[in-house]
């Protein structure tokens, strides 16, 4: 990539190793399950994440819906955080085709949610309230800047889950981003979940999909929404073979994204005028501001012409990941720099 995109971590392209990989992929039928890398791909995800089965799907979006439509009847009901990606960001999709209400908690500064909340959340009486099936909590959690949730809360909002008879859903989007932050095996935050979804295009650098895993027999019923939803495909291994990249060779080096997104915090930090925002365990997100005295437009002007691009105004969200390398680090925090001592210069008072 030439330019230093910082928008997101989806922005990424496929690395060499998958290109080869695609263009010589063995393919067959994934609708009839005839395609030996999508098959692949789900056993190695299964395995991965200490479940029995896995079903692969274009996106993190159909997967999160496909769970919850498939834990949840129309009518029920769903417990989520407010702050969390299926409820902000989903186009409330459980709740348009699959008439599920979602009912939202407060998320905490770490991630969590209040086992308190959760349990005056819930609903009993059958006369008059929706049944309540499903929780979903997120790892990392990209509304409280990309935290890793810590296992101690995975296994007790799981055993809270099961005790009052709900199912646990965890949209993992950037589950191995936590995996690697609190350095424990995926498969240890999510041993109490019924379900997980987990991105292949967010830092692993697949050009697409994401996959459910879970029981076969939560699998084989969302097998059935997948289809609803129009999410059959044919010969998918082509994407499938960069998917096991992903997975096989990528998620070790997710530290290093870490790694680079400390450094640009720890750089923005010290650029007089730039705040930065705090977070409970920094992965790859730095969220930061400029004085609402600027003008945010001309700020990410300027970065374009530097070849960086950001999104966002007075409030920034920077995102690090395979094409972030250090030195694009530097680049970015020195034109961050003359960019703030310029402003300093010409309109003094304002930084």
């Amino acid at each position: 990539m030439d330019t230093i995109d910082l928008r997101s971590d989806t922005v990424t392209h496929p690395v060499p190793a998958m290109r080869e990989a695609m263009a010589k992929a063995v393919v067959g039928d994934d609708v009839y399950g005839e395609d030996p890398t999508v098959n692949e791909l789900q056993a190695y995800a299964a395995d991965l994440l200490g479940k029995e089965a896995a079903l692969f799907t274009l996106t993190a979006t159909q997967a999160n819906i496909i769970a919850t439509l498939t834990h949840c009847a129309r009518g029920d009901e769903l417990i989520v955080g407010r702050d969390n990606h299926i409820f902000q960001w989903e186009v409330g999709g459980a709740s348009v085709l699959g008439g599920v209400s979602m009912n939202t908690v407060p998320v905490a500064f770490d991630g969590t949610l209040s086992l308190d909340d959760i349990k005056a959340a819930i609903r009993f009486d059958p006369s008059h309230h929706p049944h309540t099936a499903l929780i979903c909590v997120e790892n990392t959690h990209g509304g409280r800047g990309a935290t890793a949730v810590s296992v101690d809360f995975m296994d007790r909002v799981g055993t809270f889950a099961h005790e009052h008879g709900l199912k646990l859903h965890v949209d993992g989007a950037r589950l191995f981003n936590a995996a690697a932050a609190l350095r424990v095996l995926p498969r240890e935050i999510v041993k109490h979940a019924d379900s997980v979804q987990i991105c292949l295009s967010k830092g692993l650098c697949a050009p697409m999909g994401a996959l459910l895993v879970g029981s076969p027999e939560f699998i084989e019923r969302a097998h059935h929404i997948r289809k609803l939803l129009g999410g059959g495909t044919r010969q998918a291994g082509v994407v499938a073979a960069a998917g096991l990249i992903a997975l096989r060779d990528l998620r070790e080096r997710l530290v290093d994204d870490h790694a680079t997104a400390r450094r640009l915090a720890e750089g923005l930090a010290a650029i007089e005028g730039i705040t930065v925002d705090p977070v409970h365990a920094r992965t790859n997100m730095v969220f930061f501001s400029i004085p609402a005295t600027l003008d945010s437009a001309a700020f990410v002007d300027a970065m374009k012409e530097q070849n960086i691009i950001l999104m966002g105004g007075p409030d920034f969200r920077a995102v690090t990941h395979y094409w972030i390398t250090p030195e694009r680090i530097e680049l970015v925090l020195a034109a961050v720099r003359e960019y703030m001592v310029r402003q300093k210069h010409e309109l003094p008072g304002r930084v």
